[in-house]
């Protein structure tokens, strides 16, 4: 292929990787177990503390343990357990007052899992509020809890659970139901990934607002604020309490739909009135109240595959203005300054997310954090002065930060969990490249130095590549990247067209073209690396999960410049697929239809059909409880590997779902990264070492 021009140029943040790191020892598959994982901070309404979620790893019961942590935001004393260890906890939020901290914890003898924390003294028993039967939300004067909630199982379900089942409209019955433990079925959908098989969609329940007195005085039973077939989501009071926004899609009960409809609407909590927000939009979520509680700000789109933005809209109705109309990334929820006059929202860029400002008047968005990264869980103090978040790089896993809203480069690292961790192990940088790809799309990647590495030397190349496909790799540490260049390879990845975080037009520039020009981006990233020198050609490898594990398999049936793949999760047959998949809808967008309505599509886009051309080993890891791609599409391709003699190996995990790599059980986890380690060793060696053994596994 035909290089086209590109350039070269080192992430700015990201040191070198140093001879004193060479001292350190690689990333081991087992490093997994030694991480901490900081998440969804909230700032306490002062801004004096902030509550967070830290989970771990406990590596003899094979899961994960959550607590909620404390620290004070100047630094003044040491971060803290909150919520006891003996314990689940997560997903705090604070009263507006600071005096209550609600949470999430699933605890012996108790049917709800909220609970609350009084914090004007540490050490405190939890409780719970009569009524409260899932997360909620405060209002603003602190007088009410607000949740989402489907109601209490009912007693016939309780007493035959069977009916949980079996649709109650399915025209055929046994001669007992009780000795029926199967499951009957007259809609879809009837499976969801971590989920497993549904509930028959006839016996659903739409989940209703409901509201409870904090103080307890004014009786603990909920009052029910909507009704009907269709759920309320997205809750959120008014500044003065009196009103509530919500989501509300009408497409909802309706058994196959090419396009949901979010609408907005307002409750007048008083009489239960509501009413619609009409906009021109087919998609609205995630409503924010302006503080005086006459606008409300909210996510846009004009349905699948249209831009996002952020919209304001009277909230006593009106026309809606589309603030960032011209601005080309997708943001997430918006939140308001508390003068009035700006939106905050956050927002995927070029491999990194940050904070981004928009005048609540109109004009330009400005970016307000900086630097090659991620950062997450955007949260801001009452008086809008402070704001915390989590933040990752490619050598550093995530940790809490503080920064002044007006300063955010006077950031402060709060936490430092993973500072033992890590320690000792050498944790190898990225560097950033950009290359002009077909049709004259700016592409980015990230290329790591092998582990060892020396000048002059030839090392091998794995080129990783992410699901999605509207996803993204980026500025953040990732366990498996670490422990292939901690293996001596180059190790690559790349976002091609296709990826989040460059614009719509570069998002969907694959619809109806997967494996064409998302293809030639791969192949010319590769071409890239490999002309700037030190790649061994004949020791290269292509591995990637989801989208990744489908492009891992149309890769390895047009070229054969690699010497071993790993496909995760993937993709081999299309027809197959859409008949046992939980996301029918992927492709009846990107393919521009159902299987039945474009024949030819599925079948130029199905891996099998290129299958003669294979001659790669391949190692194919799957879970057995994947939904989102079935663990039937890995038997196929394994049956079509042996019986055309093509060295494999498949490895199914139990107990995991599409997730496995990131989120699924830590020994399985850490299993898979220790065998796409030795299988790539076997095949291409390590470092400047040759493979151990280079015969078929027929």
């Amino acid at each position: 292929m035909r290089l086209r021009s590109w350039l070269w140029c080192v992430a700015p943040v990201l040191l070198p990787f140093s001879a004193s790191a060479q001292q350190a020892r690689p990333w081991q598959a087992t490093d997994y177990y030694k991480l901490t994982f900081v998440a969804d901070p909230q700032l306490s309404p002062d801004g004096r503390r902030v509550a967070f979620t830290v989970t771990t790893v406990v590596e003899d019961k094979d899961k994960r343990h959550s607590e909620i942590w404390m620290a004070a935001t100047d630094g003044s004393s040491p971060t803290y357990r909150y919520t006891s260890p003996s314990t689940e906890a997560s997903g705090a939020s604070w009263s507006p007052d600071g005096s209550l901290l609600a949470f999430s914890s699933r605890r012996e003898g108790s049917d709800d899992d909220v609970w609350f924390l009084r914090t004007g003294a540490p050490g405190g028993e939890a409780f719970q509020i009569k009524g409260v039967h899932a997360a909620p939300v405060f209002s603003r004067d602190g007088q009410w809890l607000l949740y989402g909630w489907r109601g209490a199982d009912p007693d016939s379900a309780k007493k035959e659970p069977w009916r949980t089942r079996v649709s109650p409209i399915a025209i055929t019955h046994g001669p007992d139901v009780k000795r029926f433990d199967g499951r009957v079925y007259t809609s879809i959908p009837f499976v969801a990934d971590e989920r497993g098989f549904l509930p028959p969609r006839e016996t659903r329940r739409p989940s209703h607002l409901y509201i409870v007195p904090v103080d307890g005085t004014r009786g603990g039973d909920p009052r029910q604020l909507t009704s009907g077939e269709l759920s309320q989501t997205g809750a959120a009071w008014s500044p003065d309490g009196k009103s509530i926004a919500f989501v509300q899609d009408s497409t909802e009960t309706t058994e196959v739909r090419d396009q949901g409809r979010p609408d907005l609407y307002v409750l007048n909590v008083a009489d239960g009135a509501t009413r619609r927000l009409a906009t021109e939009f087919a998609e609205n979520a995630s409503p924010a109240w302006s503080p005086d509680g006459k606008t409300i700000a909210f996510t846009c789109s004009k349905g699948r595959g249209a831009e996002s933005d952020v919209c304001l809209i009277p909230a006593a109705g009106g026309a809606a203005r589309n603030l960032t109309a011209d601005w080309a990334l997708d943001p997430g929820s918006a939140t308001w300054s508390i003068d009035g006059k700006t939106i905050y929202i956050d927002a995927e860029t070029r491999g990194n997310v940050h904070l981004f400002a928009v005048a609540a008047v109109g004009g330009a968005v400005r970016q307000v954090t900086a630097g090659e990264r991620q950062l997450r869980g955007f949260t801001r103090s009452t008086d809008g002065r402070l704001v915390a978040y989590t933040a990752s790089d490619v050598t550093h896993a995530v940790e809490l930060f503080v920064a002044p809203l007006a300063t955010p480069a006077q950031e402060r690292r709060v936490t430092s969990f993973n500072d033992s961790g890590v320690a000792g192990i050498a944790m190898i940088p990225a560097d950033t490249f950009w290359f002009t790809g077909v049709g004259g799309m700016r592409i980015q990647g990230w290329l790591m130095k092998p582990y060892g590495y020396q000048a002059g030397k030839k090392y091998p190349l794995v080129l990783s590549i992410h699901g999605g496909p509207h996803s993204n790799y980026g500025n953040v540490l990732f366990p498996e990247f670490q422990m292939l260049a901690g293996q001596g390879y180059w190790t690559l990845f790349t976002n091609p067209r296709g990826s989040s975080g460059y614009g719509h037009a570069f998002t969907f520039a694959t619809r109806g073209r997967w494996g064409m020009e998302d293809y030639q981006d791969l192949m010319q990233a590769v071409d890239v690396v490999i002309a700037r020198g030190g790649v061994d050609t004949t020791r290269m490898a292509v591995l990637g999960g989801s989208y990744g594990g489908f492009m891992t398999n149309w890769v390895v049936g047009h070229t054969n410049r690699f010497r071993v793949a790993e496909t995760d999760r993937s993709i081999w047959n299309w027809y197959s697929w859409y008949g046992s998949s939980d996301a029918q809808g992927l492709t009846d967008y990107e393919f521009l239809g159902e299987p039945w309505e474009q024949d030819s599509i599925y079948k130029f886009y199905s891996p099998m059909t290129y299958a003669a051309r294979i001659r790669t080993p391949m190692l194919i890891v799957h879970s057995e409880d994947d939904k989102r791609t079935p663990i039937t599409d890995g038997e196929q391709l394994f049956v079509t590997l042996r019986k055309r003699g093509i060295p494999s190996e498949f490895v199914r995990y139990p107990r995991s779902y599409h997730g496995l790599s990131r989120t699924g059980p830590p020994w399985l986890l850490v299993d898979r990264l220790e065998r796409i380690r030795t299988w790539f060793a076997h095949w291409i060696g390590t470092g400047d070492a040759p493979p151990a053994a280079a015969g078929s596994l027929r």
